[in-house]
């Protein structure tokens, strides 16, 4: 099987790679500070979720026909996963930082430590993307597909 017939596949694995290898080149344009694990991180700009699944939809769009089940489903699939980045993962990272706010302020009230040592797990704070950062994948995840397309 050829890079054409799997097209959808290779533009969407790309979009997503590319998407984590650009994290933290925004964050130093934007910080002025290397943080090269954003490349391994959720969250940050653009998003790669975003990405990965606006180059599959399009690419089998395009290959497949736009009026195809194929795409459909494709399109669907990235409708799913756009608002899940956007929305549920966002705010249950939010909902992480004032969670652990929480368990500082009662422990500082108190003057105290918690002995559970549940109050001292480590929880990631990003999870999830601003819309601009989804924006930014699906442009990037359009772009790569296109790419693909006009190349192969």
């Amino acid at each position: 099987m050829g890079i054409r017939a799997m097209f959808p596949f290779w533009s969407a694995i790309t979009a997503g790679i590319l998407a984590q290898f650009i994290k933290p080149f925004i964050y130093y344009f934007r910080k002025r500070k290397w943080k090269w694990k954003m490349a391994f991180d959720s969250g940050g700009f653009p998003s790669s979720h975003s990405a990965l699944v606006s180059a599959l939809a399009l690419s089998i769009g395009l290959q497949e026909n736009f009026s195809s089940t194929m795409f459909a489903t494709a399109l669907t699939l990235a409708v799913i996963v756009i608002y899940d980045a956007a929305n549920v993962r966002y705010y249950s990272g939010q909902n992480i930082k004032i969670t652990q706010q929480l368990v500082k302020d009662v422990q500082e009230t108190l003057n105290t430590e918690f002995d559970d040592p549940i109050y001292s797990v480590k929880i990631k704070n990003v999870l999830g993307h601003k819309w601009v950062e989804v924006i930014g994948g699906i442009l990037l995840g359009c772009c790569v597909s296109l790419f693909y397309h006009y190349t192969f």
